[in-house]
């Protein structure tokens, strides 16, 4: 409820005059049935033709007006359900897009999908089919039981039998539903996890060939959502019938009961026509109100879901409200000092630390290696580096700030990034490249190109504005890589992190690409996250990460003489490798 109440308020006038119009609909088809009987007892039974036309016209004029009313009441419910929607849809992707990192970790891409597209158009459909429907339907169920009941108080005896057998039946009706449509939404949530996944490593699978495997994973997925399906239309199966026989049995009822009430005088041929109508607007509006109220069914899974996504917490950067005493909290576009304090971090849910007490500082203008195995946490420092989760123990610097001081936004502003993964996106070479400056000229990104090794950008048919397919598709491993690292150096940011992203490049082009970063006219600072001991013995300093913990800290000599890890890693690349060329001569 809390959902719709949200949006309706700044659409409460068309809301009302749809309403409204509803309201008058209805009243004209009650009228319908009511003249009707007038045009049968004071003018067909009497041959009066002037009754007749009369109460006819009568007729005419009230479905006329109702059809207008119709139309108009049409006409607003789609607008308004469907800028509601829009609202909705606009709402729902801010809010995703400030995800913290920790809810962003517990809902599915797929999911998140699926709530976007399907959950929105349920709701939007709610709330097309009220404005619509639902308004009308208990005020022709309520006006015709009035009616009747004004008509022909005795015959009106079967209606209120019928509609309280209705009503328990849809009682029932929602009773069950709500579960069978909550797992037919999860059931959906997996199928759409499934087909992404495919998609998104379409190339892996034919590479190993494993279709029949991820076949199997669809039709698992599919059957999964067919039997849901299936589930949770089974109520409204058995439920309809039932609904249509029983206001069946009370018109038959009321047929024979008005043929007896008729010969001892106490009903009308008109009255019992007219009665007859009004039962089967009754099964009309009850009908209205079962699919409403199964819609609703759906529709409160649906909210329940995208309630779920606002109740997610914000990231740190959507939080805002910068610390009033804080130092300046400009973005720091020369370089300036990082440094972890005794820095411990668990990510949510995980049992055991990413990193144990690390304590490093890079002075500005100065680079750091950080190098280790595989899940030593070398990525981590990169992202409590942007602050996307907050550490638990300890402090982060920079330029001599506790990062925890400063808002999020200013702190990624001064921070900027080649992740180990190039994330690209459809559109232009140049429009990927503007995500480091919206602003840049072209100049200015043929200069990061050139100092990324990205000269290939000129040679693509139209340059900078060569588009690239979604995720890059069109572009090699080291190419990405190349374009990220230039779109980074666009950013000019004070500190620079390499997440691995030089590990596609041959190492001629990485040597090109490390002696532009740590040229003497490079003012930013550097943080080169690398699995290889040949790109980490040129930083000043280098970090060494083994299960989270630091296992040493120093310069390439200082470590050969005081770090088993690091010179088991050397040894391992540099001599191991040279060892393998001697076997192979």
């Amino acid at each position: 409820m809390k959902l719709y109440l949200k949006y309706l308020p700044k659409y409460i006038r068309p809301f009302i005059f749809a309403i409204t119009c509803v309201a008058c609909e209805a009243f004209c088809d009650l009228l319908g049935p009511t003249l009707m009987a007038r045009v049968i007892n004071q003018g067909v039974e009497r041959a009066s033709l002037e009754s007749v036309v009369y109460w006819g016209a009568l007729m005419l004029l009230a479905t006329g007006c109702g059809a207008a009313f119709a139309v108009t009441r049409n006409i607003l419910a789609s607008r308004v359900s469907q800028r509601i929607g829009a609202e909705l849809r606009r709402d729902l992707f801010a809010k995703i897009m400030n995800f913290s990192e920790e809810d962003a970790d517990k809902i599915e891409s797929g999911s998140l999908i699926t709530r976007m597209t399907n959950d929105t158009s349920q709701i939007t459909q709610f709330i097309n089919s009220v404005m619509r429907i639902f308004m009308k339907a208990p005020i022709s169920c309520i006006g015709s039981i009035v009616m009747a009941s004004v008509l022909n108080l005795r015959l009106s005896l079967i209606i209120y039998g019928v509609t309280l057998v209705i009503g328990l039946l849809i009682f029932i009706s929602m009773k069950l539903s709500y579960p069978r449509f909550a797992a037919l939404q999860r059931a959906t949530d997996k199928m759409n996890t499934v087909v992404q996944e495919y998609l998104a490593g379409v190339r892996l699978v034919k590479a190993f060939g494993t279709y029949d495997e991820e076949s199997g994973r669809f039709e698992g997925s599919n059957d999964a959502l067919r039997r849901r399906g299936a589930a949770s239309q089974m109520i409204i199966t058995f439920t309809s019938p039932l609904m249509t026989l029983t206001v069946g049995l009370g018109s038959a009822l009321a047929i024979y009961w008005g043929s007896a009430l008729f010969e001892t005088g106490f009903a009308q041929p008109g009255d019992i026509s007219a009665f007859i109508i009004y039962m089967a607007q009754i099964l009309t509006a009850l009908l209205m109100l079962t699919n409403i109220f199964n819609t609703f069914v759906r529709t409160r899974a649906s909210a329940a879901r995208i309630n779920e996504v606002f109740a997610c917490g914000d990231d740190f950067a959507a939080q805002g409200g910068e610390i009033a005493d804080a130092p300046e909290n400009a973005a720091l576009r020369e370089s300036c000092s990082l440094a972890f304090e005794n820095v411990t971090f668990t990510y949510p849910g995980a049992s055991l630390p990413a990193l144990r007490d690390i304590s490093f500082s890079v002075e500005a203008g100065k680079s750091l290696a950080i190098i280790g195995p595989t899940g030593s946490g070398k990525s981590t420092v990169c992202w409590l580096c942007l602050r996307f989760y907050d550490i638990q123990q300890g402090r982060i610097l920079l330029g001599g700030t506790d990062i925890k001081t400063l808002n999020a936004e200013k702190v990624r502003a001064s921070v900027s990034i080649a992740p180990q993964k190039s994330a690209l996106f459809s559109g232009s070479v140049a429009e990927n490249l503007r995500w480091g400056d919206a602003g840049a000229t072209y100049a200015q990104m043929r200069l990061a190109a050139a100092r990324a090794q990205a000269g290939f950008i000129g040679e693509m048919p139209q340059g900078f504005e060569s588009p690239l397919g979604a995720g890059a598709v069109n572009l090699s491993g080291g190419q990405k890589q190349r374009v990220s690292i230039a779109r980074a150096l666009l950013k000019r940011a004070g500190v620079l992190l390499l997440d691995d992203a030089t590990g596609a490049l041959d190492a001629i082009t990485e040597a090109k690409v490390r002696s532009e970063l740590m040229s003497p006219e490079e003012k930013r600072t550097l943080v080169v996250v690398t699995q290889r001991c040949t790109t980490a013995m040129f930083c000043d300093a280098i970090l060494v990460l083994e299960n989270g913990e630091t296992a040493g800290f120093g310069t390439h000599e200082e470590l050969m003489k005081t770090c088993d890890v690091y010179r088991q890693i050397y040894k391992s690349q540099v001599e191991g490798g040279e060892e393998e060329a001697d076997e192979r001569r």
